[in-house]
């Protein structure tokens, strides 16, 4: 039922449920709409339910299970709404971080970057590789934003993201990740060069472009229907941004 379920040096055991729990909801092993019990989680984590509540009411507040007194305990289903929030939040920030970091990255924060562009590179002609993809995304992104001073900013976003970056992973599932690769590639270079002039332009191809491929690629495949809370999901257009 669980994936990654070793138990860190010191980690206690609501960490730890929270930890993996979480990162099987990220990862789609525990997919959307689908029913959770507690006891079972428990068991699977040979801990018991009182920490494994508690999460849950986290996961709650982080819209990601869905609580249904006298029914049952949910996955929460990818909600439209939820992704064009997250996109926002991150292409607003993100175009602003980006010329900083064009203008403050340091020799070490750059050698960081590229060694992760190099491991994404790496993974480009392996099959299933998706989530690990998705992982280093996250970090390169990470990067960036701790290269100018802004690594809190970057958590807010990824507590905000979890239905937009479940829906990026499913589409890299479906759909090879080499695009966003070769963006990388060419943000990075950007980066190091100080072009400022085109931070803007980058970040909404990078983030806000996908967009528009979503419905297209997703849309009609019938074996993820359940996963959204309405077929709205498909329906999102790319906003805040004056780029055309």
């Amino acid at each position: 039922m669980l994936s990654g379920t070793s138990r860190l040096p010191g980690e206690n055991g609501k960490d730890y449920a929270y930890r993996v729990i979480r990162e099987n909801i990220m990862n789609l092993n525990l997919k959307p709409g689908q029913a959770i019990s507690e006891v079972d989680l428990a068991a699977a984590l040979q801990l018991s339910r009182t920490p494994v509540r508690e999460v849950m009411s986290r996961l709650k507040e982080e819209y990601l299970v869905d609580v249904i007194p006298q029914v049952g305990t949910y996955i929460s289903k990818i909600d439209a709404q939820l992704i064009e929030e997250a996109a926002f939040m991150r292409f607003t920030l993100e175009k602003e971080v980006l010329p900083l970091a064009c203008k403050e990255v340091s020799p070490e924060s750059l050698t960081e970057i590229r060694q992760n562009v190099e491991r994404q590179e790496s993974l480009r002609t392996r099959r299933g590789e998706a989530a690990a993809f998705h992982a280093l995304d996250n970090e390169f992104h990470r990067l960036i934003f701790r290269s100018c001073g802004k690594e809190h900013v970057w958590d807010s976003i990824t507590r905000l993201s979890t239905h937009y970056n479940r829906m990026r992973l499913l589409f890299e599932m479906e759909h090879h990740f080499g695009e966003a690769v070769e963006q990388h590639k060419e943000i990075t270079e950007m980066i190091a060069t100080g072009r400022t002039m085109q931070t803007e332009e980058q970040a909404y191809r990078h983030i806000l472009a996908p967009i528009l491929h979503w419905k297209e690629s997703l849309g009609h495949t019938e074996r993820y229907a359940a996963y959204f809370k309405s077929q709205e999901v498909f329906d999102i257009a790319p906003s805040g941004s004056s780029i055309v």
